[in-house]
């Protein structure tokens, strides 16, 4: 692979996590907005801030890439964040009690990936100033991550509680729900012989 090879694959790949970051960043400004009056809401506002300062960051590091950003695929990002919405909540107006589990969990995701482009990058960078800078930010994103494991253990109490399960004489967990009857069925589709 040629060195022109290398460039044009890490533009595209920055690229990428660009898109995803401007989609992140509105989903994390939304979050903050939702629980503004909650006890959360000091560390939900700054891990908005931060994702947009992260996101900042990796268009300036873009730039001293080399690697020019592709506007319209940040506009992609956003839109994407927007039409998300409907699925997250599955209703168009109303947020759904599940809203915000989904976009807790949506959040996490976003940070684990930005996580793996600062790890990719100090990979494949042997520069002490860069690295550095990618260890900060690393850092950053793992705090982050915490934050919004805190908040997803929190928002999870919506589906609970969940049924215990039986130990089975094996020691294997089984379900305490009980399945209904199952009805045998004859080679035509009919009742099974000797039943009626």
């Amino acid at each position: 692979m040629t060195e022109h090879d290398g460039e044009r694959l890490l533009a595209h790949y920055l690229n990428d996590h660009l898109a995803g970051s401007y989609g992140g960043a509105a989903l994390a400004r939304r979050i903050a907005r939702e629980h503004a009056d909650g006890p959360a809401a000091p560390d939900l506002w700054r891990l908005a801030r931060e994702i947009a300062e992260d996101r900042d960051e990796l268009v300036d590091l873009m730039r001293s890439f080399g690697a020019r950003p592709r506007w319209h695929r940040m506009l992609l990002g956003a839109a994407a964040e927007k039409a998300g919405r409907l699925k997250l909540n599955g209703r168009l107006v109303r947020r759904s009690p599940l809203s915000d589990l989904l976009e807790v969990e949506a959040m996490r995701s976003g940070v684990q990936g930005k996580l793996a482009l600062w790890r990719a990058l100090r990979a494949a960078t042997s520069d002490d100033l860069l690295d550095s800078r990618l260890r900060r930010l690393e850092a950053r994103a793992e705090r982050q991550a915490d934050i919004l494991d805190a908040r997803q253990a929190e928002a999870a109490q919506v589906v609970g509680p969940v049924p215990p399960q039986e130990r089975t004489p094996s020691g294997s967990a089984r379900s305490s729900v009980r399945p209904g009857p199952v009805r045998r069925r004859g080679p035509a589709g009919g009742p099974a012989p000797g039943r009626p």
